[in-house]
């Protein structure tokens, strides 16, 4: 049930959007969302799709708020594209994300979810502010292109003028004519400029992950002419202070083993750290005497700098960021200078990028991974910690979890960065979804990983839970992993676990305190990698190195023997690996066999094979012709038997793999289809 809830107001600068339309049966949800559009402008309401037709009709709106389930009525939506910005509102989020896929991407379409959480009552701000700058955008652009409509007309008149003078033309005449054509070409050139901008905006706008923002970072590059771009994230740390972070550097990614390198203090004498520390813009032609013309542009970049073009990014009057362009290139491709046009331009775009970075959250979370920094991560584990420990939930016991990539220099060197980037977000992907919703996880640094695991009831149960994730990872098929040194790509663990009750805890669980826990959890993982350091146990196979957990023994702490704790036993079981995503379903799996139909079990289903349990084996190398049950359809696929076995010694049933052979395209949607079913239930609403 929605309770009533207070919605926080918002400005959207000087004037309102214009007027916005409520579609809505339900007294309760209309107060609300009159409530969130009071910003906006005037607000007028229909309580069906009827009204809402007719008042489309009769006179304009820029923002038009409409229940998802009337949203379906064909009548009605075909009169939704009349407004510039659409926002669907319902109490299930699947059912708004599933309505919001059903509509062209070349329109405004965004979702509200009615809740009274506190997360999406933000959420719903941000998505309503949002709204209303592209809706003022939206009206921008329209009244430019009436401007350009007229500017054409005049051109036009200009040139029957100049063709009606033919051959009397004089000297006077030709100088007039010199400036028209000069006339002409500036106003081309504000043309592809203006397409550029808006083409920008529209992108920017649309970002939905980093990957996107960073590409629009490059476009601004191209709008300033510019022979290089720089994004850098406003940071702090206990060692560095604060700091700028770069996102970009000189129009590269930078890796971690870059980023001491090309990192800026904000207390340092440097042009970004100038305008970081300032909030003030930098235009600057002449760099090599000025003061803040530090190393990191003397040395690092791929040209000398000429000159700089800088723009604090803003967020609430906070600086979040700098962006900077350097080398400004004219139109005949020679080396040009930053004029005060191109300051202007930069000041516009740097406000839009900030509102994308505070809409994509990367002040929390990672650029590359989307997973937890380092810093937001210490703080909400201290949070939690704290508030468990003050409702006395559980035990209060917890683990820490480090993980590290095997050899990711040596794929990274031989692959190329852009794979490593591509590597670390597919991992990102899989770590995530092998933690419980409870716990949290965070990238460290390059290619390092910390989890903080919850209610974690001892070292063993730790240690259970990690070979689970460090399983998933060696089990799963990587690109190119059979370059690595030993032909697959795997994952390192090192463990510490905190037992509140074993009276280790001398200080207050509070940042500081978790990162000196993780440092045990990094001297575990030095161990798991071969790297032998005093105060870890001793692996009771010291030549097994990497791909591997190892946990962090308190010698005060009373837990199982080191051997048994660090050295997981493995089978010499097959291990499958599949280029795609399994998921874990059982379903029916019906196939014929001597004249008769057999039905046995699924266990995970991908879009490259089955694994399945039955009471025999099935021979290697058989073809299999099969119906998959899956929902409410059943689906004709073929696969091959690559492997057969017990599933342990003593039970009587048996684990195979079937390798599905080339799938049709309606066999490949049906199956997709299904494991979305799988992966995404309802939201339920409190």
């Amino acid at each position: 049930m929605l309770k009533s809830a207070k919605v926080w107001s918002f400005s959207l600068g000087k004037g309102s959007v214009g007027n916005v339309l409520i579609v809505n049966s339900d007294p309760r949800e209309r107060t609300f969302l009159f409530a969130l559009a009071e910003a906006l402008g005037p607000r007028s309401h229909a309580a069906s799709g009827d009204q809402a037709m007719l008042a489309l009709r009769s006179r304009p709106y820029e923002i038009v708020f409409v229940d998802a389930a009337l949203a379906l009525d064909p009548g009605l939506r075909s009169h939704l594209p009349l407004a510039p910005c659409v926002l669907l509102t319902g109490r299930k989020e699947s059912a708004l994300q599933d309505a919001i896929r059903s509509w062209p991407f070349d329109h405004f379409v965004e979702y509200v979810l009615i809740s009274a959480d506190p997360s999406e009552l933000v959420r719903a701000r941000r998505v309503v502010r949002t709204a209303g700058e592209y809706a003022k955008l939206k009206s921008a652009v329209s009244e430019l292109t009436a401007s350009k409509d007229v500017a054409e007309s005049r051109l036009h008149q200009i040139s029957e003028e100049i063709r009606g003078i033919g051959s009397a033309l004089t000297a006077n005449l030709a100088q007039e004519l010199e400036k028209r054509i000069s006339v002409e070409l500036s106003y081309r050139r504000f043309q592809k400029l203006k397409d550029g901008i808006e083409d920008t905006l529209r992108r920017l706008y649309s970002a939905d992950d980093v990957n996107n923002l960073l590409d629009t970072v490059y476009d601004v590059k191209e709008l300033l002419s510019a022979g290089g771009i720089s994004l850098y994230l406003a940071e702090e740390s206990e060692k560095l202070g604060r700091f700028l972070k770069p996102l970009v550097w000189d129009d590269v990614i930078p890796q971690h083993v870059d980023f001491n390198a090309s990192f800026a203090p904000i207390d340092a004498p440097d042009f970004a750290s100038f305008v970081a520390r300032t909030g003030c813009e930098l235009r600057i032609d002449k760099p090599e005497d000025d003061k803040r013309f530090s190393d990191r542009y003397r040395s690092l970049m791929r040209a000398p700098l000429r000159d700089i073009l800088a723009a604090p990014l803003l967020s609430g009057g906070t600086v979040i960021g700098v962006i900077e362009v350097y080398n400004k290139i004219g139109p005949d491709g020679r080396p040009a200078a930053f004029g005060t046009d191109d300051q202007r331009i930069l000041h516009g775009l740097s406000e839009h990028i900030a509102l994308a970075i505070t809409n994509l959250n990367l002040i929390q979370y990672d650029a590359l991974t989307g997973l937890l920094r380092p810093d937001p991560f210490f703080e909400k584990a201290a949070h939690k910690l704290e508030i468990r420990s003050k409702r006395r939930l559980e035990s209060g016991a917890w683990a820490m979890v480090m993980g590290d990539v095997d050899w990711f220099k040596l794929y990274n060197d031989r692959n190329g960065q852009e794979a490593g980037n591509r590597l670390l977000r597919e991992l990102a992907g899989l770590l995530k979804g092998s933690i419980r919703e409870d716990d949290l996880l965070c990238r460290y640094g390059g290619e390092e990983f910390l989890f903080l695991l919850y209610g974690v009831e001892s070292v063993e149960e730790a240690m259970i839970l990690t070979e689970r994730i460090r399983s998933k990872i060696a089990q799963h098929h990587f690109e190119n992993e059979e370059f690595q040194p030993r032909g697959d790509l795997t994952m390192s663990f090192g463990v510490t676990w905190i037992d509140p009750k074993e009276d280790l805890l001398d200080e207050p669980v509070t940042k500081s305190f978790l990162k000196k826990i993780a440092g045990e959890a990094d001297l575990a993982l030095a161990e798991a990698k071969g790297k032998t350091r005093p105060g870890l146990a001793q692996l009771a196979d010291p030549g097994r190195a990497r791909n591997r957990a190892c946990a962090f023994v308190r010698r005060k702490s009373a837990i199982l023997s080191p051997a048994a704790l660090l050295d997981v036993p493995r089978g010499r079981e097959f291990v499958e690996k599949r280029a795609h995503a399994r998921y874990y379903s059982s379903t029916l799996c019906i196939y014929r066999e001597n004249g008769h139909h057999r039905v046995v079990n699924t266990i995970d289903l991908s879009l490259g094979g089955a694994k399945l349990s039955s009471q025999t084996a099935f021979p290697l190398s058989r073809s299999l012709e099969m119906f998959l049950v899956l929902g409410s359809q059943a689906q004709r696929i073929s696969g091959d038997v690559v492997y057969s076995q017990k599933a342990s010694a003593e039970s009587s049933y048996f684990y195979s793999g079937v390798k599905f052979r080339e799938l049709s395209m309606d066999a490949q949607l049906i199956l997709e289809d299904y494991f979305q079913g799988l992966s995404k239930p309802d939201v339920l609403m409190a």
